[in-house]
């Protein structure tokens, strides 16, 4: 069991337990965290398992961003390597090239929403933060580049660190946990105090529990409905499941692109649980039913 919140016996006051769940989280590129903030995906790779390479030319991606600055997203994450279940790893020079290019024209035509760059990789993220980047998204928690830990405390950038079991060639084979609440709550708190302990200010860090990243439908379904217990590392939550398989299944929709409902679920359920961040594609859908819900919460 994870030891941020079953330890009741050693573990701290009740007003140091109160502060973590529930304090103020610190703002994100200037963005207060006091709602739900959308982050849109910008996947700039051919095989993407969501979007089948439709932002893969520069200037789609670029259109593409200027409508999430419309609007619909609150920061755009950039992707160069895809991480689906059997992909294959991306050669450096190829993830800089695609992605790079992209955030130096989203910052040319204009847009200055925040920008994350979603890799593993400490000589793509230092491309990406000298293009204008401004958060490094890391979905290995920089177990794959432990130099990524070094780049994000040199530049001071909020980084976010996610749970996976595995790398993504393998990571769907058969992923078995005795609890998976528990194995991720302790595994991102050791990575927390892998980041800390390299120079990342905790207070830059973002947790994520890894949907879909070496985990069946019932370890989804798990994390999701205990997501509140991520407030207990009291640092900011980020919830991507927009379109993963698990929704296809649940919801009879084989295809990603069709999974738009099923996402627009999840997403408010977690917003519910208090996530800080939703990561997903379809932003416009999700930013209206966000809009919805927090409308309906505040009435009578």
């Amino acid at each position: 069991m994870a030891t941020a919140w079953f330890d009741t016996v050693n573990g701290p006051d009740d007003h140091v337990i109160r502060d973590r769940l529930s304090a103020p989280r610190p703002t994100l590129c200037g963005l207060p965290l006091d709602r739900p903030r959308v982050m849109g995906i910008i996947n700039v790779t051919p095989d993407s398992f969501s979007d089948g390479g439709d932002h893969a030319v520069l200037t789609a991606a670029v259109a593409r961003a200027q409508q999430m600055a419309d609007g619909e997203a609150h920061i755009i994450d950039i992707g160069g390597e895809s991480t689906r279940p059997g992909a294959a790893e991306v050669p450096i020079e190829e993830e800089i090239r695609r992605t790079a290019p992209v955030i130096a024209a989203i910052r040319a035509a204009g847009v200055t929403l925040p920008i994350s760059i979603d890799t593993r990789k400490a000589r793509v993220a230092e491309a990406a933060l000298d293009a204008g980047a401004d958060i490094v998204n890391d979905v290995s928690a920089f177990e794959f580049d432990p130099s990524l830990a070094d780049l994000c405390a040199e530049r001071d950038v909020p980084v976010c660190l996610m749970h996976a079991k595995g790398l993504p060639e393998t990571m769907q084979d058969n992923p078995t946990y005795e609890d998976v609440v528990g194995e991720v709550m302790d595994h991102l708190e050791r990575r927390i105090d892998v980041a800390c302990g390299r120079g990342v200010k905790r207070e830059r860090i973002i947790t994520d529990p890894g949907i879909g990243f070496g985990k069946t439908m019932e370890h989804n379904l798990s994390l999701l409905r205990h997501l509140t217990l991520l407030h207990d590392l009291g640092l900011p939550v980020l919830l991507g499941a927009s379109r993963k398989s698990f929704i296809g299944k649940i919801g009879n929709a084989p295809q990603a692109k069709d999974r738009v409902g099923g996402s627009l679920a999840v997403a408010l359920d977690g917003a519910a649980k208090g996530a800080h961040i939703i990561r997903v594609h379809d932003t416009r859908e999700t930013t209206q039913a966000l809009a919805l819900a927090a409308a309906i919460a505040e009435g009578d």
